[in-house]
């Protein structure tokens, strides 16, 4: 039964420039309308300008995490890699470590890393700078996730292409960098940059150890002007302008590769 619908599927036909605008402006419309209801009827007084007085203050905690984020990534792809060679290399002990590595940084909560590293294991060999710490425990959490996504990419390439490769007389570095890596990382777009919007995210937790990111900040904010909700509403916009361009982004690279 699944592979008769399977035979009988037909791809969906790509929207037309106009299409795709009218659609869009209509999703506009009606989640605008429905903000706007929503908080008509709201017992809750919103008033933004109380904001205003202390916009630097945001601002900062934006930038902040920006270059959060921005080190953070590139540190974990980093890590995700070196570990992704470290799973797949011929060596039992560079696996067990891969291995022991994985399974204990995605077992264990993030929040629970942050405070046990940055507290105990930081502290006591005297790194005291929060935001070097910080981006180091972003980059070994991510890490660990990335290094499945890679692993996992890699894994996926039939080993008869690998083959086939080898017999035309292709070095293992041609093998690697123009039979496997296009393919992988075709394959891995999505999860990626999934993984990297987490990254941003999760970033928000550095607030635990005083990090002047942009949820520390805007805590600090609503402390001053019990405008709780108004603070976490501009939160949310803020994290969606760091995380959209990604994933815009991987879309664009897939319809690229698609080509």
């Amino acid at each position: 039964m699944f592979i008769q619908e399977r035979k009988n599927f037909r791809p969906i036909k790509p929207l037309s420039k106009i299409a795709y605008l009218l659609n869009a402006t209509l999703l506009l419309c009606l989640l605008t309308l429905f903000f706007y209801f929503s908080f008509k009827v709201s017992v809750y007084h919103f008033d933004f300008a109380l904001l205003l007085e202390y916009k630097k203050t945001i601002l900062n905690g934006f930038l902040n995490t920006l270059l959060i984020s921005f080190f953070a990534l590139g540190s974990s792809i980093f890590f995700g890699l070196v570990i992704c060679f470290f799973s797949l290399s011929r060596f039992i002990v560079l696996r067990f470590f891969a291995l022991f590595y994985i399974e204990i940084i995605r077992g264990t909560p993030l929040l629970v890393q942050v405070l046990l590293i940055y507290y105990i294991i930081a502290n006591n060999l005297g790194f005291d700078n929060r935001y070097f710490v910080g981006i180091f425990i972003l980059s070994l959490f991510s890490g660990a996730y990335l290094a499945e996504i890679f692993r996992s990419g890699i894994l996926s390439i039939a080993l008869i292409q690998i083959e086939s490769a080898r017999a035309l007389g292709l070095s293992e570095r041609q093998i690697l960098f123009y039979v496997v890596f296009p393919q992988t990382l075709k394959n891995i777009l999505a999860p990626i940059s999934g993984q990297l919007a987490n990254l941003i995210k999760d970033s928000s937790l550095l607030s635990v150890i005083a990090v002047n990111e942009l949820t520390q900040n805007v805590q600090e904010v609503n402390s001053y002007v019990f405008a709780t909700l108004e603070g976490y509403i501009i939160l949310a916009i803020a994290y969606l302008i760091l995380t959209l361009p990604i994933g815009l982004f991987s879309r664009y690279l897939e319809r690229k590769y698609q080509k």
